[in-house]
């Protein structure tokens, strides 16, 4: 659809939406589309505004300033920015569990299965809060989740420094942190920018989705330090004291995302509901997709650390070599949120699915601390393609349910992978309290990814919305 009737508002090019955009007060009523869904908007922001005025055709007299102008690509690609930097800081605080859960055992004497316990519930209560967040974002829009996810996180970091028993660490990283770090995780993100980079929606995922191995990654070591210095609960002060800095600056990245106030009823009867969502096969597909990924991943992600230490390797080069495998995934998840965009999300992801297979493989081979070789091998390829399938799997969501209730929608398929997470990473502790090794974790992490892939390639046929 053409944006003719936005003449009418004085918008006949991008030069004309600049103007607007710095004065959004002028416009009650534009005709927009974005993301395959369209209709009247009563107060729509500064970016709906430039994004739609960027599809118009442009008049001659203001194609020469185009170029210098471009309003709508610099903010798009200022989100994109902002999401990444939002989401590195939520998921290194989260992501530094893998390290203190090492402290945990030595200070208190817990079991691998009692320490898994917290991240497990964190996975649980992430996937069971993911709707609400995906409804939330729709609503309210990103920088109001982003300041009261902040806000929560840094409170939880800050009180994780004065725990004594097992159940404050449940109730504050498995609750507290895990509130706080939804309302600044993909959820969030992805209904954003999937309106922002439409036709290049894998890659723009995939760039966000980055930040998660970047976090991972830089957590590892970083963490090691803090607690090598300053002890594990000098170290959650720090985190904490951080988080509590940046919240605001973060939150204010966000400015003029708020979402438009109404729509009119031909727009929203067109586009995708979860009602209509969940009639689909490709809905519960990308469900189980999300299942077995989190089972296959946090079978291994979460007792990295702990399985090498076992094993005999020194903390620190241990430490160190997960996390140089975890910073692969920063080219890996980017290259394969590209390339999907090109070959296909399912054939994307399946590669991804191998890559990671052949990583776990690896680190079922190695049985000495000589096995250095090995132990790289296994940081790499599981590394590499750490969050890979993320952007495939989002971007999918977006290409078969577009519309103003992607977020929801997001929200409630990503239920799958709390559960999966959540699984794995009890199941993890609990094989090796059991056998005394992770190899019975790494061969169901096989299995499971196996099981991921064959669901993704499913979800290649056309939806069809069941009656």
């Amino acid at each position: 659809m053409r944006f003719g009737k936005l003449r009418t508002l004085g918008i006949g090019s991008r030069c004309a939406a600049e103007r607007a955009w710095r004065q959004p007060r002028s416009l009650d009523i534009a005709l927009v589309e974005a993301d395959n869904w369209y209709g009247l908007v009563v107060a729509a922001t500064p970016a709906t505004i430039a994004e739609a005025a960027g599809r118009m055709h442009d008049t001659p007299e203001s194609k020469q300033t185009d170029a210098a102008l471009a309003p709508s690509t610099r903010y798009s690609w200022l989100l994109l920015a902002a999401s990444f930097a939002t989401f590195t800081v939520s998921a290194a605080c989260m992501h530094s569990y893998t390290v203190f859960l090492v402290a945990f055992i030595e200070a208190f004497g817990w079991s691998r299965g009692e320490t898994s316990i917290a991240y497990s519930v964190s996975q649980l209560i992430g996937g069971a809060t993911s709707p609400l967040v995906g409804v939330l974002v729709d609503r309210l829009g990103p920088r109001r989740l982003v300041l009261t996810g902040g806000v929560l996180l840094a409170l939880g970091l800050l009180a994780s420094s004065l725990v004594h028993t097992l159940w404050q660490v449940i109730l504050l990283y498995g609750v507290v942190m895990t509130l706080g770090a939804n309302c600044l995780g993909l959820i969030v993100f992805v209904p954003l920018l999937s309106r922002h980079f439409v036709h290049n929606r894998g890659m723009a995922v995939a760039i966000v989705q980055s930040a998660n191995g970047f976090a991972r990654a830089l957590s590892a070591p970083l963490s090691q330090v803090l607690i090598m210095e300053l002890g594990w609960r000098g170290a959650y002060l720090a985190q904490g004291g951080v988080m509590a800095a940046v919240v605001l600056p973060l939150a204010t990245l966000f400015r003029g995302t708020e979402p438009v106030l109404a729509v009119a009823a031909h727009a929203a009867s067109a586009s995708w509901t979860l009602r209509r969502a969940i009639r689909t096969p490709h809905f519960w597909l990308l469900s189980l997709v999300y299942v077995f990924t989190g089972l296959g991943s946090f079978l291994v992600a979460l007792h990295q650390l702990a399985f090498a230490v076992t094993i005999g390797f020194d903390r620190l080069y241990a430490a160190e070599v997960l996390g140089i495998g975890a910073f692969l995934s920063l080219p890996g998840v980017i290259v394969t949120g590209w390339v999907s965009d090109y070959i296909g999300r399912e054939l994307s992801a399946v590669i991804t699915y191998g890559t990671s297979i052949f990583g776990v493989a690896c680190a079922m081979f190695i049985t000495g601390p000589d096995q250095h070789l090995l132990l790289w091998l296994h940081s790499c390829f599981f590394g590499l393609t750490w969050g890979a399938r993320g952007p495939a799997i989002t971007a999918k969501t977006a290409d078969l349910f577009p519309g103003p209730q992607l977020g929801t929608i997001l929200g409630a398929i990503t239920i799958g992978t709390g559960l999966g997470s959540a699984a794995g990473s009890w199941l993890a502790g609990w094989s090796f309290d059991l056998t005394g090794s992770y190899r019975l974790a790494f061969i169901l992490s096989i299995f499971f990814y196996a099981c991921g892939s064959v669901a993704f390639w499913m979800v290649r046929r056309p939806v069809v919305e069941e009656r």
